[in-house]
């Protein structure tokens, strides 16, 4: 049960209410199902049975806005919505954009000391091609951008080091663009990090420089997508902590689709709570959580 789905004692045991003290819509098994294998198949979330009361307090400002009296009038509307807008915010609603600088600190000394000089030394075009897929609210790709900032320092203006960033979710990608965090977001990075890389605004706020931001293009994707539409293969691929809300069906298959998008020599990090165990691959296991083709 989530912080934000209180139970009133006197109610029953599955009633549930908001803050605000409105009873919330429950949901029954069959529309539960319904709509876990429509979240599956489009977005390849796997939400188990005990997500249900999660499920419905991400939901229940939606059914109360549309004035909808169940999750199945609620469904009807999601899937005869032509639009997109209804399919845009469910998973807005539904995905999880927890994320901080400098996450898995030990994925970033690896690709600083060990990728780089490596890419450095064998990328023949001076094109660096990595790939944040599930980036959230933008704090991956934009250390990573510092990182290979600091590396190549005044070499990087003969370099495109450009990344890719992408997610599911509209919303954090508006965050991600506009690279505005809080001072509390901020301090697990290097003091020199915030003073080159940000700007200071205010008491509390800071911005990613514009330099910095410009090394960062944004686009909204979806993992599920049965082929992946790049032209070149990436020399990285980050995609940390997205794969624990699969089932190792959809990871098998996003792990060969990402295996097919790498060129030989490439890197895969995950996150340290994912493993590629049981799943068969052509990846060589290098570190926890780190791969390579």
């Amino acid at each position: 049960m989530t912080a934000s789905i209180v139970e009133r004692a006197a109610a029953s045991p599955h009633t549930y209410f908001n803050k605000a003290g409105s009873e919330m819509i429950k949901i029954t098994e069959k529309e539960f199902t319904k709509l876990a294998k429509y979240i599956q198949e489009h977005y390849g979330i796997f939400l188990k049975r005990e997500k249900k009361q999660l499920l419905i307090g991400r939901l229940h400002l939606e059914l109360q806005k549309y004035g909808f009296k169940s999750f199945s009038e609620y469904y009807q509307y999601l899937i005869s919505d032509k639009s997109g807008r209804a399919a845009e915010t469910l998973i807005n609603k539904v995905s999880t954009n927890h994320t901080f600088f400098m996450r898995e600190p030990g994925h970033y000394f690896f690709f600083r000391d060990e990728v780089l000089p490596f890419l450095k030394e064998h990328s023949k075009d001076r094109d660096l091609r990595i790939w944040s897929a599930g980036c959230s609210t933008g704090e991956e790709p934009y250390t990573l951008a510092m990182i290979i900032d600091e590396f190549f320092g005044k070499e990087k203006l003969s370099w495109d080091t450009k990344i890719l960033a992408t997610d599911i979710s509209e919303e954090a990608l508006e965050t991600a663009k506009a690279g505005i965090y809080k001072k509390d977001n901020i301090s697990r990075l290097p003091a020199i990090w915030v003073l080159n890389y940000f700007t200071k605004l205010g008491q509390e706020d800071y911005e990613i420089k514009g330099r910095i931001k410009k090394e960062v293009i944004y686009r909204r994707f979806n993992l599920m997508e049965r082929q992946f539409p790049f032209r070149k293969k990436f020399h990285v691929i980050f995609c940390r902590n997205v794969m624990i809300y699969f089932d190792q069906r959809t990871k098998a298959g996003l792990v060969q689709k990402f295996y097919n998008s790498l060129i030989r020599g490439g890197y895969l990090f995950i996150g340290h709570s994912e493993s590629l165990s049981g799943i068969h691959s052509g990846f060589k296991y290098i570190m926890p959580a780190v791969y390579r083709k």
